[in-house]
């Protein structure tokens, strides 16, 4: 794929009052973005990446997040990119394994994918300016100030709202009280790589999951046939055994799955800690969504479904927001953001809290082995299709 090129140079930029900036060009900034072009606001989408480019995620696109694709015009997205249809989980711990049905999913890369909707995010009438490192300055005459570093120079742009999409960890809005989003206590820290060669036995359509003692492992096949490797450990579990290429292979081990040839040699990289949460997710004239407004360790494409939804979820109000900003539009945000996202997270939680049983993990395992049906109402609710935002029709 070839790199996606800046659509204004910084000089353009700067002599532009913008409805909108948008830090952050991951699936929950880019389709903010494009909801907000498509309602004729002027839009500067920004990111400190060079796109298209890889990022620790399982790949895993469920029916909830396909839905919000639809819901913007992007229903034909992954079938163009030729998504891999995926219709099993398999899951293991201590050597048992079940396999559970797991309709309505795909998998496609984070390359393609965020490039795609960054793609029609400017078909749809946004600018795009990779490399640039965004902070947030001051509010001047109820619009707000980003100073962008691009190219080795410094530059102010001004905008009548702000979007925060700048990902788990996400720096944008720190240091404007009261804003923070740290992690909680015990949260495991993620971990990714791709691996070009693949054994046989992981084959494409299923989702391999792997549980431990110390974290789990998720395994699919994506487009191009690389199998995407994705992880969540505890940092100690990490410390104690060596790299985070060791702590997969014991945990694949542990579980019984095939060995990944030159595990060590791949580009491993790592996230901060995943669970966290946003004592705000506001400042003024600026919203935060996406990972950057709080995140729970995900499963099995939730996370993507969580970004997808508060993009569809904020475009209303930021619509409304670039004319008027008070105490109302942050407290309505909130508001939203919980119903929408927060309140879909409660299987996540109760996942992550299991998945630190290793005992209890066997036994359910053990359980939908014999049973899978028993899986089916979570799958269901996981995958339960978004509602409408404000005036878009489905």
């Amino acid at each position: 794929m070839n790199p996606l090129a800046p659509t204004l140079d910084p000089d353009a930029a700067r002599c532009i009052l913008w409805d909108a900036i948008v830090v952050g060009a991951g699936c929950a900034g880019a389709l903010a973005a494009q909801q907000l072009a498509k309602r004729g606001r002027s839009v500067l989408l920004v990111d400190k990446a060079a796109f298209p480019r890889w990022k620790v995620c399982g790949c895993c696109i469920n029916a909830r997040a396909q839905g919000a694709l639809r819901l913007a015009g992007l229903g034909a997205l992954l079938s163009a990119h030729e998504a891999v249809p995926l219709d099993t989980l398999r899951v293991a711990a201590r050597g048992r394994t079940a396999a559970l049905p797991l309709p309505g999913y795909s998998a496609l890369s984070r390359e393609v994918l965020d490039a795609a909707i960054v793609n029609a995010a400017v078909q749809a009438g946004a600018h795009f300016l990779p490399h640039a490192q965004a902070s947030l300055a001051e509010v001047v005459d109820e619009h707000r100030i980003v100073l962008l570093r691009c190219a080795g120079e410094e530059f102010r742009v001004t905008a009548r709202l702000v979007l925060a999409a700048d990902g788990l960890g996400g720096r944008l809005l720190r240091g404007t009280d009261p804003f923070d989003s740290p992690s909680t206590g015990d949260s495991r820290i993620g971990a990714g790589a791709m691996a070009e060669s693949v054994p046989d036995a992981y084959a494409p359509g299923t989702i391999y999951m792997a549980c431990g003692t110390g974290g789990y492992v998720g395994l699919t096949r994506v487009e191009d046939g690389r199998l995407d490797i994705a992880a969540a450990f505890d940092t100690a579990f990490v410390k104690d055994s060596g790299s985070l290429a060791r702590a997969a292979e014991r945990v694949l081990l542990d579980a019984g799955f095939p060995p990944l040839p030159s595990i060590e040699d791949l580009p491993w990289r790592g996230t901060p800690a995943l669970t966290r949460t946003a004592s705000q997710r506001y400042a003024h004239r600026a919203l935060v969504l996406g990972d950057a407004a709080g995140y729970v360790e995900p499963f099995t494409g939730e996370g993507m479904a969580w970004a997808l939804t508060s993009a569809l979820a904020v475009a209303p109000l930021a619509d409304q927001a670039i004319g008027r900003f008070d105490a109302s539009t942050g407290q309505a945000w909130e508001q939203l953001y919980r119903r929408t996202v927060t309140s879909r997270q409660f299987i996540c939680r109760a996942m992550a809290a299991a998945l630190r049983r290793p005992a209890l993990v066997q036994g359910l395992v053990a359980l939908v082995s014999f049973a899978p049906g028993l899986a089916a109402p979570a799958i269901r609710h996981v995958n339960q299709l978004p509602a409408p935002p404000q005036g878009v029709q489905p």
